[in-house]
C-alpha cells in the first residue's frame, strides 16, 4: 500500500471518521487479513519511526536525551496497540464493498509484489537515502521524457483525493506543540492564533515540498515495476471503492499518529535534556 502519509506526521479528526460509518462494517477477522494483504499493517508500524523527529520538532538536539528515549518512544508507539486501535476504527467504518475491492487487488500477483516493495520502503529508517535515490530516478525519467512522472503524480492525487495532506501535517504539528506546551516541555513564543497564521503562511511551500517528497518516494519504491504495471496500479487506486478505502485509511492513520504524538509530548515532561532518560 503506498505511503498513506509521509513520515512527517499527519492528522485527521474523529468527527470525520464517525461521519464515514457505513451501514454494514467488516468483522475483525476479515479486517486483520485485510491489513496484512494490503500492507497497511506495516504502514501503521512505520509510524513508530517518526518518533525520532520529535525532539527536533520541539527545538531540541536529537542527541539531547539519553538512552531511555528509545524505551519511552517504543512504549508510546507500541505497534500492537496501534494496530488494535486501527482495527477498532475500521470495524465501525469500512464497508464490505470497499474492503473486497482493495483486498482483491492487493491479493493479486501484481498486488502482492507491490505490497512487498511498499513494505520494504516503509521500513527504511533513513528517509534521506530514499529521497536522494528517488530524486535521482525522477531526474533520469524527466530527461528520458518518461510518462512515469505523470503516473506518480496521479498516484499521489489518488491516495489523497480529498487533498488533506498538507493541512493534516500542519494540524499534527500544531497538536504536538500545544500538548508539549501544556505539559511544560516547551514555552511557545506565539499564541495559538499567531501560530496558525504562521502555518497558513507556510502552507504553499509545504505543499510543494510534500509533492516533491511523494514523487521521490514513489520513484524509489516502484523502480522495478514496468510502466504498464504502474499504470494498472494507478487505475486501481482511482476506482471509487479504492478511493473510499484510502479516504478512511488516511483518516485512521492521521488520527493514530496525532494521538501518539500528543501522548509522547506528555511523556516528555518526565525527561530533561542532558539527563540519561
Amino acid at each position: 500500500m503506498p505511503a498513506v502519509l509521509t513520515r512527517a506526521l499527519l492528522f485527521f479528526s474523529w468527527a470525520f471518521i464517525a461521519a464515514l460509518q457505513p451501514a454494514h462494517a467488516a468483522d475483525r477477522d476479515r479486517l486483520e487479513a485485510f491489513l496484512e494483504v494490503t500492507g497497511f499493517d506495516v504502514a501503521l508500524d512505520s509510524i513508530a519511526l517518526s518518533a525520532s523527529s520529535a525532539p527536533l520538532m520541539l527545538g531540541f538536539d536529537a542527541g539531547a536525551f539519553g538512552s531511555q528515549w528509545t524505551k519511552m518512544s517504543e512504549e508510546v508507539f507500541d505497534t500492537s496497540e496501534m494496530r488494535v486501535l486501527a482495527l477498532e476504527i475500521l470495524e465501525e467504518t469500512l464497508d464490505d464493498e470497499a474492503l473486497d475491492f482493495a483486498a482483491g487487488f492487493y491479493a493479486s500477483d501484481l498486488g502482492q509484489r507491490l505490497v512487498r516493495a511498499e513494505n520494504a520502503s516503509h521500513l527504511i529508517e533513513d528517509d534521506e537515502v530514499k529521497q536522494i535515490a528517488g530524486n535521482r530516478i525522477i531526474s533520469d525519467l524527466v530527461k528520458a521524457g518518461s510518462k512515469r512522472v505523470a503516473m506518480y503524480r496521479r498516484m499521489g492525487t489518488a491516495i489523497d483525493a480529498a487533498g488533506t495532506g498538507v493541512k493534516a501535517l500542519q494540524q499534527i504539528q500544531f497538536r504536538f506543540l500545544m500538548a508539549a506546551a501544556d505539559a511544560g516541555v516547551i514555552e511557545l513564543e506565539l499564541d495559538t492564533d499567531a501560530l496558525r497564521a504562521l502555518m497558513k503562511e507556510q502552507e504553499g511551500d509545504l505543499r510543494l515540498s510534500l509533492q516533491a517528497s511523494s514523487l521521490a518516494a514513489s520513484a524509489y519504491t516502484y523502480q522495478e515495476f514496468s510502466d504498464a504495471e504502474v499504470e494498472a496500479y494507478v487505475e486501481a487506486l482511482e476506482e471509487a471503492p479504492m478511493q473510499r478505502v484510502y479516504e478512511l485509511l488516511n483518516a485512521v492513520q492521521y488520527e493514530i499518529t496525532a494521538n501518539r504524538f500528543e501522548e509522547l509530548a506528555h511523556r516528555m515532561a518526565e525527561l530533561t535534556p542532558g539527563q540519561d532518560i
